[in-house]
């Protein structure tokens, strides 16, 4: 699997700029970025994406991770 997989707990750290998905964005799939504070899944493999918490506080699930 790609190293840029949001569904693989291994390849997300704090510090990260991701793209999540907001529980309110769902529906549409509209993608917020941000860095990651904390990752709030605790296994290591989620089908939807890990969720985590962005350093402004929002939570979702990681659709991408960007490589500076």
């Amino acid at each position: 699997m790609s190293d840029r997989n949001g569904q693989l707990r291994a390849n997300i750290q704090p510090g990260m700029d991701v793209e999540i998905v907001l529980k309110k964005d769902q529906k549409t799939g509209k993608r917020t970025t941000g860095r990651v504070e904390d990752i709030l899944t605790n296994t290591p493999h989620h089908p939807h994406g890990i969720k985590v918490r962005l350093t402004d506080g929002q939570v979702g699930r990681v659709k991408n991770i960007s490589h500076q």
